[in-house]
C-alpha cells in the first residue's frame, strides 16, 4: 500500500525558551521588580548600618574632650585642663581686673609647670599648678592645691616684676618661677596666649566640650559659689539654673566659657547666651554652638543648666 504523508498534529508548535522567559515576565512584573530591588536594598541596608557603625564609633571612640578655637588656631585639651586654664584666666582678668597679657602669662607658666593639671606632686616638694613650693613661702600645701589660692600667689607675685606688661612673657614667667629651665616657658605661649584670649571672652563661641552624660546629683547653688569665688561674678539659682548677668559682652563670653569647661565636674548640661547654646553632648557636637531654644533676654546674660 502506498504510504501516507505524515502530518505533524495541529496546535503543537516547536518550544522556545525566550517565548518563555519573555510570557513570565509578562506574568509576573512584581517579581522581576523585586529581583532588581532586592540587590539595591541589601546594598543600601549595609551602607547605613556602615554609617551608622561610623557614626557612633566617631561619637563615642576617645576621652572627653575640650576644643579651644581662635584666630585658626586650634588646641584640645582635657576637661580637667581647659578649667583650670579658665580659673586661671578669670581670676586676673575679671575678679582682679588684669588685662589679658596677665592671663598669658598665668597661663603659659602653667602649662610648662603642670601641663595645666592639679599636680599633688612634684620636684621636690612642688605643687598645684604653678608647682610652688611650701618651703619657699608660697604657702602651705593645703593652699596651694587651692588653684584660685595658687593664681592669686602667682599674679601677686609677677605684679612684683619691673615691667612685665612689657618684657616677653617667658622672661616674667621666669622671673616668677626661678625654674631650672628658663626658656621652656617660650614653646607654649602661643597655646598660652590662644587659651587666655578664648577664655577671657574675646572670643565667641571659642570653647566646646564633648562629655560623657552626667551622672550623680549637680549642685547649682555650690556652683554659683565656685564662679563667684573665682571671678567674682555673682548669679542667681533658680530651680535647675543658674542665671548669670554680666556688666558687657565680652564678660558673659568670659563666664559662658567658664561653665562650658567646668561643666564636666559640676555636672552641667547646657549654657546659653543671648540667642546662642552650647548642649552637653557625646559626640562633635558637643564642641559647636548652636541656636538656642530658649534664649535668654540678650547678649549680656548668661544661663547655665545642670
Amino acid at each position: 500500500m502506498p504510504s501516507t504523508p505524515t502530518e505533524e498534529p495541529r496546535g503543537v508548535e516547536a518550544f522556545d525558551d525566550h517565548d518563555f522567559y519573555d510570557e513570565e515576565h509578562r506574568r509576573h512584573p512584581v517579581r522581576r521588580a523585586l529581583g532588581c530591588l532586592l540587590p539595591l536594598a541589601l546594598i543600601a541596608g549595609a551602607g547605613y548600618g556602615g554609617w551608622r557603625f561610623y557614626e557612633h564609633t566617631r561619637d563615642n571612640w576617645g576621652s572627653p574632650t575640650c576644643q579651644v578655637r581662635a584666630d585658626g588656631f586650634v588646641s584640645e585639651w582635657t576637661p580637667e585642663q581647659a578649667a583650670n586654664a579658665s580659673t586661671i584666666t578669670v581670676v586676673g582678668t575679671l575678679k582682679r581686673g588684669l588685662p589679658d597679657h596677665a592671663a598669658t602669662i598665668a597661663v603659659t607658666t602653667a602649662i610648662q609647670e603642670s601641663k595645666l593639671r592639679n599636680l599633688t606632686y612634684g620636684d621636690r616638694d612642688s605643687l598645684g599648678l604653678f608647682q610652688q613650693r611650701p618651703s619657699m613661702g608660697w604657702g602651705t600645701s593645703a593652699q596651694i592645691l587651692d588653684p584660685v589660692y595658687s593664681t592669686n600667689a602667682f599674679y601677686s607675685a609677677m605684679l612684683k616684676v619691673p615691667d612685665w606688661q612689657t618684657d616677653s612673657v617667658g622672661d616674667v614667667a621666669q622671673a616668677v618661677q626661678k625654674s631650672g629651665f628658663p626658656d621652656a616657658y617660650d614653646d607654649h605661649v602661643d597655646q598660652g596666649r590662644t587659651l587666655a584670649t578664648v577664655l577671657s571672652g574675646q572670643v565667641a563661641e571659642g570653647v566646646g566640650c564633648r562629655l560623657d552624660a552626667v551622672t550623680g546629683t549637680a549642685d547649682p547653688a555650690a556652683t554659683a559659689d565656685k564662679l563667684t569665688a573665682q571671678s567674682g561674678v555673682r548669679g542667681t539659682v533658680s530651680g535647675s539654673s543658674l542665671t548669670v548677668p554680666a556688666k558687657s559682652e565680652q564678660t558673659a563670653r568670659a563666664i559662658a566659657h567658664w561653665a562650658v569647661t567646668h561643666a564636666d565636674s559640676d555636672r552641667i548640661t547646657a549654657v546659653t547666651v543671648g540667642n546662642r547654646e552650647w548642649h552637653r553632648l557625646r559626640g562633635e557636637d558637643g564642641l559647636v554652638w548652636h541656636d538656642a531654644d530658649r534664649p535668654t533676654r540678650g547678649s549680656t546674660v548668661v544661663r547655665i543648666d545642670f
